[in-house]
């Protein structure tokens, strides 16, 4: 069964979801080289709620956000890896360098966000509320990210 949906697929489900009563939680990111930290955060936003759908930026959004020599793995690849997680029901790529149209689209009952991230400056916070959704913020646990792993990868190539 294919998880990773377009937006018009994904309001359609929404729709359904809201029927049945479902809480659906939002949260998203790159997701670029997939670590532990990933799957922690992943974990903790599916327990917020009954349905976890997550957002993941567009290889052109990446490359926006990020800089000429990223993504390191190509959006579908990343969005069928972390739709294989467990804690996962659907994914959606984006190819806005925010998901607000996303957000805005879905409504989702719980938005999720690091804890790196102040409540003030989380997109789509204010429709979220609007709609009496929760704004959540996960801490995360370890020191992983991307920018680190591929800095560690090419530190011991130097050697």
């Amino acid at each position: 069964m294919n998880y990773v949906k377009n937006i018009d697929e994904l309001t359609a489900i929404r729709n359904d979801l809201k029927r049945q009563n479902k809480k659906v939680v939002f949260t998203n990111g790159v997701f670029d080289i997939l670590h532990a930290g990933h799957v922690d955060y992943i974990s903790k936003a599916k327990e917020k709620g009954d349905v976890l759908i997550v957002g993941v930026n567009s290889d052109s959004s990446v490359k926006r956000i990020k800089g000429e020599l990223r993504p390191i793995v190509p959006q579908h690849e990343r969005a069928f890896i972390i739709s294989s997680l467990k804690p996962v029901d659907y994914v959606v790529i984006f190819d806005e360098d925010t998901p607000n149209e996303i957000i805005n689209k879905l409504i989702p009952d719980v938005l999720v966000k690091g804890a790196d991230w102040s409540l003030e400056k989380i997109v789509g916070r204010e429709i979220v509320e609007a709609n009496g959704g929760k704004v959540e913020t996960i801490e995360f646990v370890n020191d992983r990210s991307t920018t680190n792993i591929i800095k560690t990868v090419l530190e011991r190539f130097k050697k």
